[in-house]
């Protein structure tokens, strides 16, 4: 099947364009679409980014920034640009793949799950920001939302995604107000310059919300929340932190450090005996933290269960036409398939491709919750409401 040959697709490129395949809208942001698509002659699948020329006007450094950044990047923890085409009417990024689904997700399906584990992830992470970091690249939109595990195999890596609000900091330090509530480091509320640090703080969230399941600054009103950003205001609440190592608390002061020029930079993140050594626990604190998370971020057991069993069916069927299966899909759910607007903003991988499944048990409320960049918490295990990204 030819890209031509369904409705509403954007038009192919004539010549060498290299994808014989696409299949419809996977995904849709502010001024693109993401398409599941196959080069041509090769099992070889790529996330199709689909950007048309004319919702560019106006807004063409920002592609460019996105694109000289991806061009710049080669790790094994970062979703890659493969290549960039271009046709009279669109402008085409082809994506790494991913197909292992969200940090959350992989949580909640694990059999067992420790601060090891956590701090595993968190050093994948650190590892991919800190060459970032070495290129003069700030991600400025670190979440769990944006780490991606590349396959849905137990022993997968974990990857770094979206680089829609990254950016070049070349010498001077940064100015613009951006990232998502919850995530963002006190320097940047003040509107004082910044740098690197701003992605350190962002991780000291994360690895703050992979020891307890709900976040170290939470609150309803976005002048109290970021009331205690800017104060760095946070607890290790019991009896969710009762179990957790006094190193794992070390390391997270260390990187919710007030002050950026106090705070540690990834290197010494990586040096701290917490990721490098053994001071990491073994108990498993999975009932705690998927509770946590379970109440905290809003997903079901039921959308989790059917995105894992989708996803494993187009790895098997990449061998046998992995195009073919998923239409048959399509074809299956008829009228049951989504409207792509209702898709997440950037897209980039096969999860996201699989979204309409998630779609089918969702509620409006979730659906609208689906569209947001952000997830507010009123108390640990009490239950979220949304606010945007910036």
């Amino acid at each position: 099947m030819s890209t031509s040959s369904i409705s509403g697709l954007p038009p192919p490129l004539t010549g060498t364009f290299p994808f014989s395949s696409c299949l419809p809208p996977s995904g849709r942001g502010a001024f693109s679409e993401v398409m599941l698509a196959q080069e041509r002659g090769s099992a070889h699948l790529v996330a199709l980014k689909c950007i048309p020329k004319k919702a560019l006007r106006g807004k063409e450094a920002l592609v460019e920034n996105e694109i000289a950044v991806l061009r710049r990047i080669s790790h094994p923890n970062i979703v890659a640009l493969e290549d960039v085409h271009e046709s009279p009417s669109h402008l085409y990024l082809a994506m790494e793949l991913v197909t292992g689904g969200e940090l959350f997700d992989r949580i909640m399906e694990r059999g067992s799950y420790t601060e090891k584990d956590a701090s595993h992830l968190v050093g994948q992470v650190l590892g991919a920001v800190s060459y970032l970091h070495s290129l003069g690249i700030v991600h400025r939109d670190l979440k769990p939302e944006n780490l991606l595990y590349a396959t849905p195999f137990e022993d997968s890596k974990i990857m770094v995604s979206d680089f829609g609000l990254s950016k070049i900091q070349a010498g001077n330090m940064l100015g613009t107000a951006c990232g998502t509530p919850g995530y963002v480091a006190p320097e940047l509320l003040e509107q004082k310059p910044y740098g690197k640090a701003v992605d350190v703080w962002a991780l000291g969230v994360i690895s703050y919300i992979l020891l307890c399941g709900y976040p170290p600054f939470y609150d309803e009103s976005d002048p109290e929340l970021f009331s205690q950003i800017l104060r760095a205001s946070y607890e290790f609440d019991s009896p969710f932190w009762d179990d957790i190592s006094e190193s794992a608390k070390d390391f997270i002061r260390h990187l919710l450090e007030r002050d950026p020029q106090k705070r540690f930079t990834c290197q010494q993140a990586l040096q701290h005996l917490w990721i490098s050594g053994d001071a990491a626990l073994d108990k498993d604190i999975l009932g705690s933290v998927s509770e946590q998370i379970q109440k905290n971020f809003a997903r079901t057991h039921w959308k989790v269960s059917m995105e894992r069993k989708t996803t494993m069916l187009l790895f098997q069927g990449v061998a046998t036409g992995v195009l073919v299966l998923v239409l048959e899909l399509v074809l299956l759910l008829g009228p049951a398939w989504p409207d792509p607007t209702l898709f997440p903003q950037r897209a980039f991988n096969a999860t996201s491709f699989l979204r309409h499944i998630r779609k089918l048990g969702q509620s409006p409320e979730g659906e609208d919750a689906s569209r947001q960049g952000m997830t507010r918490h009123s108390h640990p295990g009490l239950g979220t409401s949304q606010s945007p990204k910036w």
